[in-house]
C-alpha cells in the first residue's frame, strides 16, 4: 500500500503541486519535485510560512532573484529595461540566492570587488546599486504579499561610490573627426555623421524611423523629426532639426527600407558601439574615442560659434521645459540656421581651442589599466 499523501496535495505531470487553503490563504503552486516526500517537506514549509506571515506578521524569505523577476515584469515600459536587465544579470551571480532582508553594504562588497577587478568603471558600478536601492524600496513600500505584508520590514541603506574615474567627454576636432570617419564602415560612418550634425545620442539614431519625419508645408527646405519620449533619456520628445549634412545624410537613406532610417544589409542596427567603431577608431588613433562624444562635438561646436544656451539646449534634447509640438515656424527656422553654422569646419582655430586639453589626453594614453564603457 503507497504512503499515504496530505490533503492538498496532488500530482501533475512529473511534478507534486499544492492547491490548500491554510489561515485564510490560498496555496497554489508546484512542489517543484516529482519525489512524494520532498513535496511533503515543502508543503509543510509553506504551511508554516503562511501561519508565521497570518498569526504573527512574520515575513517569508524572499530572494534578491525572486524580486528581480518582479522588478522586470512590472517595468516592461521603461525606456532602460534592457539596461537594468543587463545590470540584474550581473547582480543576480552574487546576490542572486541572498535573502532580501539580508542585502546590505557588506553583502554587496563583492559584487563591487568583482565589478572593479573587471575594470568596470565606477559610474557602472553605481548603477548596479541603483537598482539594488529601488528594487529594496519597493520591496519594503509598495510591493504587499498574499498575507498583507510588504516585501521587507525596511529597506536597507545603500551607499554610491564616489566616482573619481569619471571620463571626461571629448569632443573630436575636425582632423580626429576626418580620420575617424574614414576608417567607418559606410554605413556606420553616414550614422555618425548624421549623430554629429543633430546631437542624438545612440540609440536616437539606432531606432530613427520614417514615421517620425514631420512635414512643415511653410517650411518645406527643414527636416523634422520628433522622437517619442519612450526613447529619450530625459522622458520627453526629441525635436530633431537636420542641418544641411544631417538631411543629406538621410536623403540617402530614403527607399532603402521602409521603417528604419539607417540599416544594414536590410536590417536595422542595434548599436553603433560595435566591432566596426571600434576597429575604426584604432586605426584612427582615437581609441578612447566613444560614440557619445559625437553628441559632445556637436554641443561644443554650437557654443564655439555662438549659439545661445536656450537654442543649444533645443538642439541637443536636453530638457528645457518646452513641448516639441509648440515651436513657431520662426523658432523651427532659427533652430535650422544655428545647426547649418556647424556644417563646415571652422577656420578660425577657435573650435580647437575650446576643445583641447593635453593633460586629459596624455593621461589617456599612458594608463595601461585604462577601460573604456560606452554609457
Amino acid at each position: 500500500m503507497g504512503r499515504k499523501k496530505s490533503p492538498g496535495l496532488f500530482k501533475r505531470g512529473e511534478y507534486w503541486h499544492i492547491d490548500k487553503a491554510v489561515f485564510g490563504c490560498r496555496i497554489r503552486e508546484s512542489t517543484g519535485t516529482g519525489n512524494l516526500e520532498e513535496a511533503e517537506k515543502y508543503f509543510a514549509k509553506r504551511i508554516e510560512e503562511v501561519r508565521q506571515a497570518s498569526v504573527f506578521g512574520v515575513r517569508p524569505k524572499r530572494t534578491f532573484m525572486e524580486a528581480a523577476i518582479k522588478f522586470l515584469d512590472e517595468n516592461q515600459h521603461k525606456r532602460s529595461i534592457d539596461s537594468d536587465a543587463g545590470r540584474l544579470r550581473v547582480l543576480v551571480q552574487y546576490i542572486g540566492k541572498m535573502p532580501l532582508d539580508s542585502i546590505h553594504m557588506g553583502a554587496l562588497q563583492p559584487f563591487i570587488d568583482g565589478r572593479r577587478k573587471d575594470q568596470v568603471k565606477t559610474r557602472t558600478i553605481n548603477h548596479g546599486l541603483k537598482i539594488v536601492r529601488r528594487i529594496s524600496n519597493l520591496a519594503a513600500t509598495e510591493w504587499i504579499d498574499e498575507y498583507g505584508l510588504t516585501w521587507l520590514l525596511n529597506a536597507p541603506k545603500i551607499k554610491l561610490l564616489p566616482e573619481d574615474d569619471l571620463r571626461k567627454p571629448y569632443p573630436l576636432s575636425w582632423d580626429e573627426q576626418h580620420r575617424l570617419f574614414a576608417e567607418l564602415p559606410p554605413h556606420l560612418e553616414q550614422m555618425a555623421l548624421f549623430a554629429v550634425n543633430t546631437g542624438c545620442r545612440e540609440s536616437e539614431v539606432c531606432h530613427l524611423r520614417w514615421d517620425w519625419e514631420i512635414k512643415i508645408p511653410e517650411l518645406s527646405h527643414l527636416m523634422v523629426f520628433i522622437i517619442p519620449p519612450e526613447l529619450v533619456k530625459n522622458g520627453e520628445e526629441r525635436l530633431v532639426v537636420c542641418n544641411q549634412t544631417a538631411k543629406s545624410v538621410v536623403e540617402r537613406q530614403r527607399g532603402k527600407h521602409e521603417q528604419f532610417v539607417f540599416t544594414f544589409k536590410g536590417n536595422p542596427i542595434t548599436r553603433m558601439n560595435n566591432t566596426g567603431w571600434k576597429e575604426a577608431r584604432k586605426k584612427a588613433g582615437l581609441d578612447f574615442v566613444r560614440v557619445h562624444d559625437l553628441k559632445h562635438t556637436f554641443g561644443r561646436r554650437l557654443r564655439s560659434v555662438g549659439v545661445s544656451f536656450e537654442d543649444r539646449q533645443d538642439l541637443l534634447g536636453h530638457r528645457s521645459g518646452r513641448i516639441t509640438t509648440h515651436y513657431s515656424s520662426a523658432e523651427l527656422q532659427n533652430l535650422y540656421e544655428a545647426g547649418n553654422k556647424v556644417c563646415e569646419k571652422q577656420q578660425s582655430g577657435v573650435v580647437l581651442t575650446l576643445l583641447r586639453n593635453p593633460n586629459n589626453r596624455k593621461e589617456r594614453d599612458t594608463n595601461p589599466n585604462r577601460k573604456v564603457i560606452s554609457l
